[in-house]
C-alpha cells in the first residue's frame, strides 16, 4: 500500500527517503526528555501552546540537521561497513549537495525556532549546533565518543527549561544527566555490532578499545546511574508517588534490556535499541505528565 502510493506521488517518496536518512522516528528518544523538562519548568513559569510548539520544532529541527549533517562526514565510513552500506548517501538514493541543503534547511529551521523563543535561545542555538555537529568527527579520535553523543542529546531538556524560563536551575541538569548516561549506554550497546569495522578503520569506540564484556558492564553502569539521576528528580521537583512507580517501571525496563544482550550473542541488540529504549522515554514524560495532573 505504502509503495504503492510513493510510487505514485514521488515528493512524498522523497520526503520519506529523507526521513529514512535521519532516522526520524528516533526523534522520539530526546524529544519527551525535553516535554518533561517543559512540565517541570510550568512550575516556575507558565508554559504556553505557542512556546511547546516552538520547542518541539526546534528539536526536529536541530536533531534533523545533526543526523544530516552525521551521514554527510561519514558517507564513505558507511559505504564500507556491510551493516550500514545501505544507507541513503552510499546507495546514491540522496546526493551529497541534496544532504548539504538538507542541513542547511533543518538548521536554519533550529536557529528561526530558536529565535521565537527568545534571545537567550537564539544566542545558544549557534554553539548548540556546533557541538551537534562535532560530535560526527569525535569517534575518529576518543573511545568517549558515546559520553560525547549522549552530552550533546542531554542538552534538550537544558534547553527546554531555559525556553520557559529564560534562566537555568540546578535541578535541571539532573534530568539532562539522566539523559545522558540513558543515551551514552545504548550507544555503547549499539556500537557492538561495528567492533570488528572499528578496529579495521581505525575508529574509536568503547566496545574497538575494551572489548564487548567490558562494554556491557560500563552500559549497564550507565543506565544504572540513568536511574539514580531520575531518582533525584523526586525530592528536587517535589514529585509523587505516580513518578516513583514511573522510575521502577524504567529501571526493569533497563534490566530486561540488558538481559537480552549477552557477550557471545549480539542478536537482539536492535530489540534493546529500538523498542526498550523508546519505551523508557515515553514512560518517563507519562509519569512526569500524570504526576502533575494528580497533584
Amino acid at each position: 500500500m505504502i509503495q504503492s502510493l510513493t510510487q505514485n506521488d514521488p515528493q512524498k517518496s522523497r520526503i520519506l527517503v529523507f526521513g529514512r536518512m535521519i532516522k526520524f522516528s528516533h526523534t522520539i528518544f530526546a524529544l519527551p526528555f525535553a516535554l518533561s523538562a517543559v512540565i517541570l519548568a510550568h512550575q516556575e513559569k507558565p508554559v504556553t501552546l505557542s512556546g511547546v510548539f516552538w520547542i518541539v520544532v526546534a528539536m526536529i529541527g536541530a536533531r534533523s540537521a545533526a543526523m544530516g549533517f552525521n551521514r554527510i562526514a561519514d558517507a564513505k565510513l558507511d559505504a564500507q561497513n556491510p551493516r550500514t552500506a545501505d544507507r541513503e548517501i552510499p546507495k546514491g538514493k540522496i546526493s551529497p549537495t541534496s544532504a548539504i541543503v538538507f542541513v542547511l534547511l533543518f538548521s536554519l529551521v533550529f536557529i528561526l525556532a530558536s529565535a521565537f523563543l527568545g534571545k537567550i535561545c537564539l544566542y545558544l542555538s549557534f554553539p548548540v549546533l556546533c557541538i551537534l555537529f562535532f560530535y560526527s568527527y569525535a569517534k575518529r579520535f576518543t573511545w568517549l565518543c558515546h559520553l560525547y553523543l549522549g552530552f550533546a542529546i542531554s542538552l534538550a531538556p537544558l534547553g527546554a527549561w531555559i525556553a520557559v524560563t529564560g534562566s537555568m536551575a540546578p535541578g535541571i541538569f539532573l534530568l539532562s544527566l539522566g539523559l545522558m548516561t540513558y543515551i551514552a549506554g545504548f550507544d555503547i550497546l549499539y556500537a557492538c555490532q561495528d567492533i570488528q569495522f572499528d578496529k579495521t578503520a581505525g575508529l574509536f569506540s568503547i566496545p574497538a578499545n575494551f572489548g564487548i564484556e567490558t562494554s556491557l558492564f560500563l552500559a549497564k553502569l550507565l543506565h544504572v546511574l540513568s536511574v539514580l539521576f531520575l531518582l533525584l528528580l523526586y525530592p528536587v521537583f517535589h514529585l509523587g508517588a505516580a513518578y516513583l512507580f514511573t522510575v521502577l517501571i524504567i529501571a526493569i525496563l533497563f534490566f530486561i534490556e540488558h538481559q537480552l544482550i549477552h557477550p557471545k550473542d549480539l542478536s537482539n541488540i536492535n530489540i534493546a535499541f529500538f523498542h526498550m529504549n523508546s519505551i523508557i522515554s515515553v514512560i518517563l514524560l507519562i509519569g512526569i505528565l500524570a504526576d502533575r495532573l494528580i497533584r
